[in-house]
């Protein structure tokens, strides 16, 4: 006969298996199995789906666990998944939603070309890699020569409940901008509309011109003679908002050259999506995430 251990561990070549012997949340659980490793560490494997309760795919940390189910690691497979991706970083993964830190350069979603490796593209095989079934929906976008937090859902209910309550959902856009010149003012509001030429260019004016009324708050945290870092807050969410709106208070974002910057000494436009917070589609708790600004943008206003 098979003696059921406290907590037994059965190990195979990439994979740890745990038994439950009494009720408790799986992170305590997982933190008392893995010694070794640290809270934070935990939390990432639990957030990327590295972990299983019976078979199935766990990333609740607050989990409840009974006595006699199997808890498993999956050690190397969410770090195999990963590695696949190119220019996206995943912050938090759950089942209604899935947040990522894109990199500069990497196309959002769209692209004629069906071989181009967009973070929406990259992101629909990495979910189908667990479940053929499974997709993601684009909730947001950002340029491509932005980087930063984005949003994806992993279900068409969730996608059209954020869209449809985009404004009242979300609570936090908080961008950083790397500009040109030095700002005097330590913090100002932008107010104007919005219109887009056929040429695809955002024009800014300061009457309703039947475009889009946006508004942008932006507060200065460091600067030099040549350049700025602002931290700005969105109130509206309008097509190339900040890079117009830049553009309208006379400091440009570095390397903006469709919005009036003559410099690029980054190699990227200067704007990083930092922080977005939003009620969970799910739960209806605020949830906040964040992306670290790149140490280029920060060097710079030094």
């Amino acid at each position: 006969m098979k003696k059921n251990h406290k907590n037994s561990a059965s190990r195979k070549e990439d994979t740890s298996v745990y038994t439950v012997k009494e009720p408790m949340e799986l992170l305590p659980f997982l933190l008392e199995m893995m010694s070794k490793s640290s809270r934070n560490s935990m939390k990432s494997i639990l957030t990327r789906g590295q972990v299983t309760v019976n078979g199935k795919m766990v990333t609740q940390h607050n989990h409840p666990l009974q006595a006699g189910q199997h808890v498993e690691i999956l050690k190397n497979r969410a770090a195999m998944k990963e590695e696949t991706l190119v220019g996206v970083t995943i912050l938090h993964e759950d089942d209604d939603i899935i947040v990522i830190n894109k990199e500069a350069g990497l196309l959002s979603v769209a692209s004629k070309n069906p071989e181009d490796m967009t973070a929406y593209r990259q992101l629909m095989d990495y979910v189908k890699e667990t479940n053929p079934r499974n997709r993601v929906y684009v909730v947001h976008r950002l340029d491509r020569d932005t980087s930063g937090v984005m949003l994806f859902a992993k279900n068409e209910e969730v996608k059209n409940g954020l869209q449809a309550a985009w404004n009242e959902v979300v609570k936090e856009r908080t961008y950083t901008a790397l500009v040109e010149g030095a700002v005097r003012k330590k913090e100002g509001t932008i107010s104007s509309w919005l219109k887009e030429s056929k040429t695809f260019k955002v024009y800014s004016n300061p009457t309703d011109n039947g475009g889009q009324h946006a508004v942008t708050h932006y507060k200065k945290l460091q600067s030099n003679s040549n350049y700025s870092l602002l931290e700005v807050q969105l109130e509206t969410g309008r097509k190339n908002q900040i890079r117009v709106h830049m553009e309208d208070i006379g400091h440009p974002i570095v390397g903006d050259k469709k919005y009036g910057s003559s410099v690029n000494p980054i190699k990227r436009i200067g704007l990083h999506a930092t922080a977005l917070a939003l009620l969970h589609p799910r739960t209806g708790e605020l949830v906040r995430f964040k992306a670290d600004v790149p140490s280029s943008l920060i060097s710079k206003s030094k």
